[in-house]
């Protein structure tokens, strides 16, 4: 707790309710937070008052704050430029702030006899030709992959002539008609050089006039009988033609957009950035961030001004959003201000624009995907998964739980755990039911209760039973919920509980919770996941079952022999596990099991034998 923290509300209390900037500062004086507010009184005394409802980075910035100033405005608009000048000028540690170290790219073109093409952020190299600087690295890279393929020019690490034999085997591009085969000998230095010059004559020209000039090359080795040179030319032209069609038309409606969307795990937070030009994607950009607990509104409306404010010359005419911004026609008179054109806003909800805001998504999920080492669609699917279901954060682990027995005998409880979207087996747990094995209410009841007595004892651990789930998934509907929320209730945990609800036909339909039921057929995404971990928990449970239950009836007919009895009968199958092991055994062997003694053994033996002759 911040021993400042009744002055410094004191201080919050007596400031007006007009609009202005407030500015954070630590006991050295440095700045470390710098925010706007409509009404300053209202927004600033906030902070220096419950800590229960502030994300974790505001708790952590109000801990730190020794005194604060503020900077009085006109209106609310000249409040968010004041903020956002300030915040560039500062770069304070707990605003939002999109580090883009790469600086400008460039093309580099060595020298020598056989020259390469690659993609470098820095003229490093006095020997070498470049091309750029390029403001995007997405084209720059493009732009290379493109003249590689035209050209069949090679992407590996060989170096030339001294890699090149005719006993080399050619790599998988050589096969696929990618690449010329220079380290294998398939062509010779004068036919790579051609090619290589044709190359970057297209990255300069930008291949306007690639197609005309490849065509009239084309009829010249004809004219002059040399078909194997012309056919070489043909494949380049059809390379051209394949490239072409692959710079997809993302928009016929939209000449020029950026794209913003979010994707988040429970650590991290990824900005991905798609910007349209002519109605074709022509760069990307993506950021990682700390997930701090900031509401999608406000992270949107942060991130979007933080984009803008590095100096960007080339705002759009529309910005589209995956979601609701906070401020939306203050922030669209921002960046009208800054573009001196009409900007606008939009978020869609069907259509083309739909459908570019999900490929942003996809993107966004999947490069934090490799930032965390998960599946890109994995982390989409939990995150529809806990819109769905209106949960606060992204459900990465989930814990299901059924109910097995066979009229009310062998009763059993299976637990699975799924984390980020896949089995996660070891943590799968097995309950035998000790007390209400007739009732599946109440069966459910018991097993949770054992679970969260499991919990206390290893809480401190921080594994096996001592995780607690981010989200609870019972085999069943509302009934089942009913009986296991007071469960969650009595050792104080807040963790959504749902059940999952089959149809007449033992497939999964919906969602239930305490307030009725919740759809999920029309997410397929959603729908396979429920299903997977319904089906596993439900096959996890049941095999359990078998096997106890099979036990059982192994148990019973060893308690037909005279003088074993259901302790030593478990004795029995737990020292040779099969019944054609306890077949097999001599009265010796027998004898060596707990609690048998030799007059026992010989009752076994004979039983056995008797009944085999």
């Amino acid at each position: 707790m911040n021993p400042k923290m009744k002055e410094l509300r004191k201080k919050a209390m007596a400031l007006p309710k007009t609009p202005g900037v407030y500015i954070m500062k630590n006991s050295k004086g440095e700045i470390i937070y710098i925010g706007k507010a409509k009404a300053l009184k209202n927004r600033v005394s906030q902070y220096f008052g419950s800590q229960n409802n502030h994300p974790v980075k505001v708790r952590k910035m109000v801990e730190n704050v020794d005194d604060f100033d503020v900077i009085l405005t006109d209106s609310e608009f000249e409040c968010l430029v004041l903020e956002c000048s300030l915040i560039k000028q500062h770069s304070p540690k707990y605003n939002i702030l999109l580090k883009d170290d790469k600086g400008y790219s460039y093309i580099k073109i060595t020298k020598g006899e056989y020259p390469r093409i690659s993609f470098t952020y820095r003229q490093d190299d006095e020997n070498a030709e470049y091309l750029g600087p390029y403001l995007s690295s997405f084209s720059a890279k493009q732009s290379i992959d493109a003249a590689r393929k035209i050209f069949f020019l090679p992407d590996c690490n060989k170096e030339f002539p001294r890699d090149i034999s005719r006993k080399n085997r050619p790599c998988l591009n050589y096969h696929i008609n990618q690449c010329m085969g220079v380290c294998a000998g398939k062509v010779s230095k004068e036919e790579y050089n051609e090619a290589f010059s044709s190359a970057v004559e297209f990255l300069k020209g930008g291949g306007k006039n690639v197609l005309e000039d490849l065509l009239r090359q084309m009829d010249e080795a004809a004219e002059n009988l040399e078909f194997e040179k012309a056919a070489k030319i043909r494949d380049r032209i059809n390379a051209v033609k394949r490239i072409k069609q692959k710079q997809k038309v993302y928009s016929n409606v939209i000449e020029q957009q950026d794209v913003f969307a979010l994707a988040k795990d429970n650590k991290n937070i990824c900005l991905m950035v798609l910007r349209f030009k002519d109605s074709r994607l022509f760069d990307s950009s993506d950021y990682i961030i700390e997930n701090d607990g900031t509401e999608p509104e406000t992270l949107r409306r942060e991130l979007v001004l933080r984009y803008y404010q590095s100096g960007r010359v080339d705002i759009p005419k529309r910005i589209t959003l995956d979601g609701e911004v906070e401020d939306r026609e203050l922030l669209e008179q921002y960046l009208t201000s800054l573009r001196g054109k009409k900007c606008e806003i939009t978020v869609p909800q069907r259509s083309e624009q739909l459908q570019i805001v999900q490929l942003c998504h996809e993107n966004a999920a999947e490069r934090l995907a490799q930032h965390s080492g998960k599946v890109g669609k994995d982390i989409q699917v939990l995150e529809e998964l806990g819109k769905l279901l209106g949960l606060s954060k992204t459900p990465e682990i989930i814990e299901s739980y059924d109910i097995s027995h066979t009229a009310g005998s062998d009763t059993v409880g299976g637990m699975i755990v799924f984390k980020d979207g896949r089995p996660y087996k070891k943590g799968y747990r097995r309950f035998i039911v000790k007390e209400f094995a007739n009732d599946d209410y109440a069966s459910m009841n018991e097993v949770l209760t054992r679970r969260f007595n499991e919990y206390e004892k290893e809480k401190e651990t921080g594994e096996g039973f001592g995780v607690l789930p981010d989200l609870i998934l019972l085999d069943g509907g509302i009934g089942q919920v009913n009986a296991v929320k007071p469960v969650l209730e009595s050792f104080g945990l807040d963790i959504p509980l749902f059940g999952m609800v089959k149809d007449s036909k033992h497939r999964t339909r919906a969602i239930a919770s305490g307030g009725g039921e919740i759809a999920i057929n029309s997410n397929k995404r959603v729908f396979s996941l429920v299903t997977s971990i319904q089906d596993e928990v439900h096959r996890f449970a049941i095999s359990f079952h078998h096997q106890k239950h099979s036990k059982r009836s192994l148990s019973s007919r060893f308690t037909e022999i005279d003088g074993i009895g259901e302790a030593k009968a478990k004795a029995i199958l737990k020292h040779f596990k099969t019944v054609g092991a306890v077949k097999n055994a001599s009265v010796e062997q027998l004898k060596e099991v707990k609690g048998i003694s030799e007059k026992n053994a010989r009752s076994i033996f004979d039983y056995f034998n008797s009944e085999n002759s």
